[in-house]
């Protein structure tokens, strides 16, 4: 059953909130932030960030965490030559971090050890710090998949680097 609060908050998000948490320029940092992870490692990384559900979804129960599996797979990050695409996804309405590995990185790496690192991005979401919060998890990634996954002779750029914000 659906949380009216949950409702009413996901219905009157103004579109424009995002700006508030991540202006341009903490934008700019975290789309250097993964580029500059992406030289440390195999990997490939997406940023994405939503303000709020579609009232109708959250109506019929749907989770933060379901929502980051479809736009895992509207964004195509699992459409990497390695399967080895992870997202970041925020959903500010609900104040939740999911991520989510392609399934090259998840034979490597456990869905708890990236619960871990969303938990710390979430911590410091909750004290007002998104610059911290978003740099201090994409370090946390690059250091999991410089572990697992160390820079190939080419490695290739396949993902956009720059943050999407996920409008309805």
């Amino acid at each position: 059953m659906v949380k009216l609060s949950r409702w009413l908050k996901h219905a009157f998000m103004p579109p424009w909130c995002w700006r508030l948490s991540f202006p341009a320029v903490i934008l700019t940092d975290i789309e250097n932030a993964i580029k500059q992870s992406e030289s440390q490692h195999s990997g490939e990384l997406r940023f994405a960030i939503e303000n709020s559900l579609a009232p109708g979804w959250v109506w019929h129960g749907m989770s933060a965490r379901f929502r980051a599996t479809q736009v895992f797979s509207n964004l195509r990050v699992w459409d990497t030559e390695e399967n080895s695409g992870v997202l970041i996804y925020v959903q500010l309405a609900d104040h939740e971090v999911h991520i989510l590995a392609d399934r090259g990185i998840s034979k490597h790496v456990a869905q708890s050890e990236w619960d871990a690192i969303a938990q710390i991005i979430q911590n410091e979401f909750k004290q007002g710090k998104f610059r911290e919060g978003s740099i201090k998890g994409i370090e946390a990634i690059t250091v999991l998949l410089a572990t697992h996954f160390p820079p190939n002779s080419d490695n290739i750029n396949e993902l956009p680097n720059k943050p999407v914000i996920i409008k309805l």
